[in-house]
């Protein structure tokens, strides 16, 4: 079987956390496994603004799960540090 023809295989979701501020969305972390990577990909909504389509910074890639759900532990302390609620 070639790799053309090979299934695309679906990467394994660890956690999606959401951030609002007064209702409104801000944040949305996902983290999921990618070959030998872990992969935190972010959509952020400005507080400030129209802004309708996401910013998306990063990826952001780590070579394990435990150091991705560090940094994802890390921005929802500051997220809620800055009065945000956390799903």
């Amino acid at each position: 079987m070639s790799a053309a023809s090979e299934p695309a295989v679906a990467p394994e979701e660890s956690e999606v956390h959401t951030a609002r501020k007064e209702g409104r969305e801000v944040v949305t972390m996902r983290s999921f496994a990618e070959g030998d990577a872990w992969i935190v990909e972010c959509d952020v909504y400005p507080v400030t603004g129209m802004r309708v389509d996401p910013l998306r910074p990063g990826p952001y890639r780590f070579p394990s799960r435990e150091l991705a759900d560090v940094f994802v532990g890390e921005a929802a302390r500051a997220l809620s540090e800055l009065g945000c609620e956390l799903d």
